[in-house]
Parts: C-alpha cells; sequence; structure tokens
C-alpha cells in the first residue's frame, strides 16, 4: 500500500508540473488564463488513521484581468473588467477574452480560427441596438454613396447701416451689390460645385434686401427679397426660407434644386459677419477606418467626413466564470456549472469597458510559476525518494536468512 501512496504522489506531482508548464509556455498568450491545480487526500473505507495518498479534484482557471497592451490596431479589442467576447463557430456560441480579430474576404469580423465576432445589429432611425438578436459584424462598405444638396443653412449679419449700390445686380461687378458669401454645393454624382450668394440692400430707409445666388458662376433665378423688423431680426418671409429654381446641369446628374435657409440672420449695426454655413450633401466617400469606442459602438468612417453605425460589440458574462469549459485556442463552453450567459453591452451593469487598439496579455505571472515548478520537482523528487526507501526496506526483508 505504502507504494501505492507515493505513486500517487508522484503522478500528482506530474500533474502539477504539466499544469505549471502549461502556464508558462502561454505566458505570451493573448488572453491567456492560468491554471492550478487543486488536490485532495484519499481515505478508503477501512482506513484508520492513515489515508491513501492523493489525487487531482480540479484544475481551476484563474480569471483575474491581465496586462492591456497597446498595439493601435484598429480590430484590437481588449476588455478592461467583466466580461467575454461573443463568438459563432457553425452555429455554437463561444467565449473569450482574446480581442485579436481580422477580416476575412467578405468583409466578416472573425479571429485567428475563423469564430466570427458577435454584435447587436442598430435599428434604422432609432439610434439603438437589437439586444435581443446577435449578428456578425459585417464590414463591406467600401463608399458612402454621394448625396445631392438641398439646403444651405446660413447664418450672417448684415449692417444696419448699410446703403444701396443704386445700380442693376452683375454678379460680376463688386459696385452692385453689398456683400457677398460662397460654399460648395454636391449634385447626385457627388461632383462638387461652387455657389456664391450675394446680398444687396434695396432700400436706404426699410430694412430690405435680396439675396442673388450663381452656381459655377452663372446667376441662378433672379434676386429674392427678405426684410427685417424693427430689432434686427428676420421678418420676411416667415421662417426664413428662401426658394431658388432647379438647376439644369449636364454631366449626367439630375437637376439641383437648394433652397436657402436664413432663419438665423440678423441685422444689426455690426460688420458683415458669416457666423456660419452648413449645406447639406456630400461626395463619394472612400472608407478610411473602423473605430471602436469604449462602449463597444463600430463606427465607420469615410473620406467625406460621414461615418455610419455598423452595431455594437456584444459581451457575455457568467454566475461562474471557472465553471466554463475550456474548448481550444483561449476560447471556452457554456456549462451547466457556470451558468447561463448573460448577455450585455461595455459599461453596463457588471460588465467592464472596451478599449480598441489594445489587446490583455496573459495573467501568468512567471515568477509565481517558477516557484511553483521547483516546489513541485521536490515534490517528485520527495516521492521518490519514498518508493526508493520501500525498495529498500523490501530488499532488507528479503535478505532475511
Amino acid at each position: 500500500m505504502s507504494f501505492q501512496i507515493a505513486l500517487s504522489g508522484l503522478n500528482a506531482a506530474s500533474t502539477d508540473l504539466q499544469i505549471t508548464s502549461n502556464n508558462i509556455a502561454n505566458a505570451n498568450t493573448t488572453g491567456f488564463k492560468s491554471s492550478r491545480g487543486e488536490f485532495a487526500d484519499v481515505f478508503s473505507g477501512d482506513s484508520v488513521g492513515i489515508g491513501n495518498g492523493v489525487r487531482l479534484t480540479d484544475v481551476r482557471q484563474e480569471f483575474t484581468q491581465g496586462n492591456v497592451d497597446i498595439t493601435a490596431r484598429q480590430l484590437d479589442l481588449a476588455i478592461s473588467g467583466n466580461g467575454f467576447f461573443i463568438t459563432e463557430d457553425n452555429g455554437s456560441l463561444l467565449y473569450s477574452r482574446v480581442g485579436a480579430f481580422g477580416l476575412d474576404a467578405n468583409g466578416v469580423v472573425q479571429n485567428a480560427e475563423g469564430e466570427r465576432l458577435q454584435i447587436y445589429a442598430p435599428v434604422p432611425g432609432t439610434g439603438g441596438f437589437n439586444q435581443g438578436q446577435l449578428s456578425d459584424l459585417i464590414i463591406t462598405a467600401e463608399t458612402a454613396p454621394p448625396e445631392a444638396s438641398t439646403l444651405v443653412d446660413m447664418n450672417i449679419n448684415l449692417p444696419a447701416n448699410a446703403a444701396p449700390p443704386g445700380i442693376a445686380f452683375d454678379a460680376t461687378n463688386p459696385q452692385s451689390y453689398n456683400h457677398s458669401t460662397s460654399t460648395v454645393l454636391f449634385d447626385s454624382l457627388g461632383v462638387s460645385h461652387t455657389a456664391t450668394y450675394f446680398f444687396t440692400k434695396t432700400s436706404a430707409t426699410a430694412a430690405d434686401w435680396e439675396v442673388n445666388m450663381t452656381f459655377d458662376g452663372t446667376q441662378v433665378g433672379t434676386g429674392q427679397p427678405f426684410t427685417f423688423s424693427s430689432t434686427g431680426t428676420l421678418a420676411t418671409p416667415v421662417g426664413g426660407s428662401i426658394s431658388f429654381p432647379a438647376i439644369p446641369l449636364t454631366n449626367g446628374a439630375n437637376a439641383l434644386t437648394v433652397g436657402l435657409q436664413l432663419g438665423d440672420t440678423t441685422q444689426f449695426g455690426a460688420d458683415f459677419t458669416v457666423n456660419s454655413i452648413n449645406p447639406d450633401g456630400q461626395a463619394e466617400g472612400r472608407l478610411r477606418g473602423i473605430e471602436i469606442d469604449q462602449t463597444g459602438v463600430v463606427f465607420a468612417r469615410f473620406s467625406n467626413g460621414q461615418s455610419e453605425t455598423l452595431g455594437k460589440v456584444a459581451l457575455a458574462n457568467f454566475s461562474n466564470p471557472e465553471g466554463l469549459q475550456k474548448v481550444s485556442d483561449t476560447s471556452f463552453q457554456e456549462t451547466f456549472s457556470s451558468g447561463v450567459a448573460q448577455r450585455g453591452e461595455a459599461t453596463e451593469s457588471n460588465f467592464g469597458l472596451l478599449q480598441s487598439g489594445a489587446l490583455e496579455s496573459s495573467n501568468v505571472d512567471l515568477t509565481e510559476q517558477l516557484v511553483r515548478l521547483i516546489t513541485s520537482q521536490r515534490l517528485f523528487q520527495a516521492n521518490a525518494q519514498v518508493i526508493s526507501t520501500l525498495d529498500t526496506l523490501s530488499q532488507t526483508i528479503i535478505n532475511i536468512r
């Protein structure tokens, strides 16, 4: 029986060496969580005060936070705090702390094992996300389509002491108008054009003005009148909306109809001031990059300054993460012991925050593991010495004459 006890000690020490060596081997593995062996003594039914050796009861995962290393790569993600990334592999959901993701040929975001990152898809027109269903994160929008301009929102101040020019308006004659300002408009093909607005005082005693518009140097329609009240705010047209005729284009784009909104324009005693000009419309935009904020919202940024929300990274947590079953490649599966996955999103409830351009490193403490290695080695040597001693005793007994 003593040989069996010593043999169980050798097996336990060998198992502990395997666990420790696995931890050391994965000291630089992204998102790796170290393990430790837990052992218990063994008693048989007829033992009285003396055990029958030792056995392995569990290999426990230690889900402590690893250091966050900056990588500056857009699709590298790290979780600071609780939570797991949710990935899908042929219909099965897996959970991992490894946030090293990339794109396949179809723009699907996945890890090195081909497991697809799961997100909550955006709900159009609401600014929210569908948290009742998981979806793949797909980045396929290589361009943002152009949008034709339809309105220019302008906030300017026209001087109250301005005098009428006294001659008919001519865009090429600066003496025929008081002030002008320009902006860029886009047609339905995304081609840019220059629109210039000319403001002319039409009455020496009243606060009467008119605005003319040129499009790429060609006048559009005629001057449109507007007036101010005695307090310097716009009186007519009510609401400040001014219309110009449709502009035909010769490049194959649709005719362009662009209104002018002067609702915030004033006539005060100050000089002519352009506070803001905000035309709508946009040119075609090329995908410049992906951004993910700390709440997990994924944005596609385009060269025309526009952005598109692609979804929100889904996270999962468990009442007992140590009960998860490790499958491979630092991924885990849900088990009865771990409890049902509790889905959520970063920074909410008991979930941590996401950091883009970073990866969580292994939580292995090499100093601690080397000390365990020495301890396991000594334990193995001690149990081997017990067997050697028992062998000596057996030889002594055999040699008794």
